[in-house]
């Protein structure tokens, strides 16, 4: 079991655990196993799968022992990534989207207001009978305008917005996986 227990020094070196902590930490080891195999209690039973793996295990007692940082859990190294890749793409979409529909030009929706009035004619000769309101109706456009373009400039801000707030969580996600990961 020496074998195993320098295959772990050789990893807290690795890892930059300091010595007087790697030489307590490779006491204890060497004592717990010593300790069940007089209790006839084998390296496997002891450890479970770690015993075949000396630097797994070493780094994830020191890690445990606040020695140094704990790597990212695989769960939570793959789930992020795939929210960020969901989040970055739906921005993207949100962006073209934006872009093509301000650079086409073409108004998807149409505001148009018609005022309605009356002609007005000249005032009518004396003797002339006439009806209040009565008389051509004349039609007027004031205004044509395009709704879509003001929808179509807060899409285009917004998907700048959130491809910026993507950015700055892939540089953070990756900035906290490198610091995690040992040297």
């Amino acid at each position: 079991m020496s074998d195993f227990v320098e295959q772990c020094r050789q990893e807290w070196k690795r890892l930059g655990v300091p010595d007087p902590l790697a030489q307590e930490m490779a006491a204890d080891l060497t004592s717990d196993l010593a300790e069940a195999e007089a209790e006839g209690v084998s390296a496997e039973e002891l450890l479970g799968r770690s015993v075949f793996d000396p630097r797994s295990f070493a780094a994830s007692w020191a890690g445990e022992r606040g020695i140094i940082p704990q790597p990212p859990s695989r769960a939570n190294g793959r789930r992020r990534p795939l929210i960020l890749v969901g989040f970055t793409a739906l921005a993207a979409i949100a962006l073209v989207f934006a872009s093509l529909a301000l650079a086409s030009g073409q108004p998807t929706v149409s505001v148009a207001a018609v005022k309605t009035t009356r002609s007005h004619l000249p005032s009518p000769p004396p003797g002339f009978l006439v009806r209040p309101g009565v008389g051509p109706p004349s039609r007027q456009v004031l205004l044509h305008t395009s709704t879509s373009a003001p929808i179509e400039w807060i899409l285009l801000v917004l998907a700048l917005i959130a491809l910026s707030f993507a950015a700055w969580l892939w540089l953070n996600w990756s900035r906290t996986r490198q610091s995690g990961l040992p040297a």
